[in-house]
């Protein structure tokens, strides 16, 4: 009887507990697809699921994290503001499509610049061709930021190159993602590139403890040279990105390289995740171009504003892009991406652009990475098809491209996929290409 009316009052406490939690998520700031998983899951196992709920919620650790992060973008501020003359020209120029731009400085401090100089490469191979040509001509620092980095042709060039500069007195920073130590290279890597003189540090190690934090990867691909010249795209430092090694069929991946004064979001971009584990002041001012040349080959014209996105705060930057350019478009909007896994607020976009009569067209992979994820793709193909959205598989293998272009007009090139990882739990990053020829490079 004792036992019985315990029972009931645990239960009892367990269901207000439960009910709180679950107002509680109804009114958070988060992507309705979370919420839903975790109503399921607290409905399901009321104690197990308020407990994990609570434990991922509130994670002192997480925090630090963002509020550093928070931290080094407000220092960085000065160094991140679009000309004056820049906005009235915009302005002037195209009132409507602006807003865009508007949106990526005020909410995120990433600023527009005009003029934009890039380069586009339909292959990684082309992109390292080029990479390698810039690296051996850097003369002050380099910066490399990667998701994976595996050792072969590729790696092995890049770093005999790095050895090379840093002889030279070349300043070189690298680092790369934690996942890497799960297969890739050995746990205590930096250690031997930094008997080489190369700066070197690994985001976010993988270690045997329930985090969240481990959730939040490190996608991104940045490489600054001189604070004159910025690679960016899909493109990993591993041989299977410039198809020296065949894994999953041919790799068809993309990139772009920028010069002019828009490489400097990029070192800021990189000296955000560089520094977010330490509390030393950066000299932000050595990493500031006093000139920017220009080399034959460039696309010049129009605006480009590169930017990143942090799972940590609350602008969910590489969806809203998205949005933008889909609900946007007049003609068409393409698009190459490697997964498929999206929300309802995406769904419907790439639906209702088809219903208006824009051509919307999707290239994905038709040899995958990973078998889940492929399948998972395949569950939104008979809804979009059905609502006039173009689906295409590449045969020859491997998409690893993320890109989406618009009208002849604007482009994104970068390193964020249509699925939720990239979406809401990766650091990204990205350049947005308005009114530049280049963008006729990427519809090509």
């Amino acid at each position: 009887m004792v036992l019985g009316s315990k029972i009931i009052v645990i239960n009892y406490v367990v269901g207000f507990f439960s009910v709180l939690v679950l107002l509680y998520i109804l009114n958070i700031k988060q992507n309705s697809s979370f919420k839903l998983m975790w109503i399921i899951i607290i409905v399901a196992v009321p104690i197990v699921g308020v407990a994990f709920f609570l434990y991922t919620r509130f994670q002192y650790r997480k925090k630090m994290i963002a509020d550093r992060l928070d931290a080094l973008i407000n220092e960085q501020k000065p160094y991140m503001l679009p000309k004056t003359e820049t906005i009235t020209q915009m302005m002037a120029d195209m009132e409507r499509e602006s807003g865009i731009f508007k949106y990526l400085f005020e909410s995120e401090s990433f600023p527009v610049y005009d003029n934009a100089c890039v380069k586009y490469y339909p292959l990684g191979e082309d992109q390292f061709e080029d990479l390698r040509t810039y690296l051996r001509k850097a003369k002050k620092f380099i910066f490399l930021e990667y998701f994976i980095i595996d050792k072969g042709e590729m790696w092995d060039e890049v770093l005999s190159i790095l050895e090379e500069k840093v002889k030279e007195g070349v300043e070189v920073r690298l680092m790369y993602d934690g996942t890497c130590t799960l297969s890739l290279l050995p746990i205590h890597y930096p250690k031997q590139i930094q008997k080489l003189g190369i700066q070197c540090k690994i985001f976010s190690p993988m270690r045997p403890v329930l985090t969240t934090h481990q959730n939040n990867r490190d996608h991104r691909k940045i490489v600054v040279i001189d604070g004159q010249v910025a690679f960016t795209g899909g493109i990993n430092l591993a041989d299977e990105y410039i198809n020296q090694k065949e894994r999953f069929g041919h790799g068809k991946d993309t990139g772009i390289m920028v010069q002019g004064e828009a490489v400097r979001s990029f070192t800021m971009l990189f000296l955000q995740m560089w520094n977010i584990d330490s509390t030393q002041r950066e000299r932000y001012d050595d990493y500031i171009a006093d000139t920017y040349p220009i080399s034959s080959g460039m696309k010049q014209g129009g605006y480009i504003t590169p930017y990143g996105d942090s799972p940590l705060d609350d602008e969910e930057v590489g969806q809203k892009v998205y949005l933008d350019i889909i609900n946007r478009a007049n003609e068409y909007v393409h698009i190459t991406t490697p997964y498929l896994i999206i929300d309802d607020e995406m769904t419907n976009a790439l639906i209702f652009a088809a219903q208006r009569g824009i051509d919307v067209k999707l290239i994905l992979p038709h040899i995958p990475d990973k078998k889940y994820a492929y399948w998972l793709a395949r569950t939104y193909y008979a809804e979009l098809t059905s609502k006039g959205v173009k689906i295409y598989e590449y045969l020859p293998g491997f998409v690893h491209a993320k890109s989406f272009c618009s009208d002849d007009i604007k482009a994104v090139v970068g390193t964020i996929n249509l699925d939720f990882r990239s979406l809401y739990l990766h650091f990204e990053c990205a350049a947005y290409m308005l009114y530049n020829p280049v963008v006729k490079d990427v519809e090509k």
